[in-house]
């Protein structure tokens, strides 16, 4: 009893520094590489097989923790152009998204919506340069009836029924954020794709703050490499690696997942089973699972905790799902021209 109330004292701690100022949980996802507009505005529209695609993300995170995240997004992007003849045609890509993360007794939330552009430029036969910016909407909210504190304890339970010398109500507060990314891809052949991404959210460094004070936003840069490599005729390795930072906080990702075609064809369609580890360095190892039939791929995955909090939450992490979808404007792709990126 005694331990699971330290434990929601320590988050309701987490959850109110977060309302004053201290920069908590950033928003995020494991399977980052299936979040591309939260990564990276230039991914807009970036898709070697589809002129489009549809996708929703789902995080459950520290849930034997009595107070657990859950973070959920949903968004879309599409190709305009790209679709006439020629040998290196370039294209704009559109898209908007919905993320929305709650945590902790008092509900702290964080709504955005977000809309995005990018233009991908054929430099060449085997490259591609991609840049884009995104501007979003943020509303972040907090409960404080919800909480319980020190001027509430009567000598034997903390009750909610006396005045908390604090906040009442729900307070909100609400900004916009800017931000911009760039992705370099090479395709030196149809069994080898590499792409270095870079970008910066919160380039206006937006004030945000429950009090009506100075609480500024501070820039936050990512990176990434991914590769994508057929190792042979039936399996597909895609290896990548992710940082961010802000403040005195980052956050690295890195491993690999493997695409194994399960047939050729099936009803025009090809099938495949994805198989990954990753590792956030110091914090989680991370297992992947997914299936993919045509267009459609689902992706779960797990992440087993690592760090100091393990002996809290049984080394049990967070369990995150992702739903894509991608489609072609044209039957059978139509007259489309794709750049080079191994597949089946």
């Amino acid at each position: 009893m005694r331990r699971t109330r330290n434990i929601s004292l320590m988050v309701i701690l987490a959850c109110l520094c977060a309302a004053w100022g201290v920069h908590a949980q950033s928003m995020h996802f494991s399977q980052y590489y299936n979040a591309p507009l939260l990564l990276n505005p230039a991914n807009t529209g970036l898709m070697p097989e589809y002129d489009f695609r549809l996708g929703a993300n789902y995080r459950n995170q520290w849930a034997t923790l009595p107070v657990p995240f859950n973070t959920t997004s949903a968004f879309g992007d599409f190709k305009l152009g790209g679709n006439r003849e020629g040998d290196h045609p370039n294209w704009v890509g559109i898209g908007g998204a919905i993320f929305n993360d709650k945590a902790g007794n008092g509900d702290l939330s964080l709504m955005q919506v977000q809309g995005s552009i990018a233009y991908h430029l054929h430099l060449s036969a085997t490259s591609l340069l991609s840049f884009g910016g995104s501007a979003a909407y943020v509303q972040r909210s907090v409960n404080y009836d919800n909480l319980s504190f020190d001027a509430q304890w009567d000598g034997f339970t903390f009750n909610q029924h006396l005045p908390n010398g604090e906040k009442v109500g729900v307070l909100k507060t609400n900004f916009t954020t800017v931000a911009a990314g760039f992705n370099l891809s090479i395709f030196p052949n149809e069994g080898l794709y590499i792409k270095l991404g870079g970008g910066f959210t919160n380039i206006n460094k937006p004030n945000e703050s429950f009090y009506g004070k100075v609480n500024t936003v501070n820039l936050r840069p990512t990176g990434n490499l991914d590769f994508v490599i057929k190792a042979g005729p039936d399996v597909i390795l895609t290896p990548s690696i992710y940082y961010t930072t802000q403040n005195s906080a980052s956050e690295l990702i890195f491993g690999s997942s493997s695409r194994i075609n399960l047939n050729s064809e099936k009803d025009g369609k090809a099938s495949q089973l994805l198989i990954g580890v990753y590792e956030r360095w110091k914090d989680a190892l991370i297992g992947v699972l997914g299936y993919q039939f045509g267009g459609l791929q689902f992706t779960g995955s797990y992440d087993f905790t690592l760090s100091t909090l393990s002996p809290y939450n049984g080394s049990y992490g967070a369990l995150e799902f992702s739903l894509i979808w991608g489609g072609n404007y044209y039957k059978n792709g139509g007259a489309r021209k794709m750049y080079a990126c191994p597949r089946f």
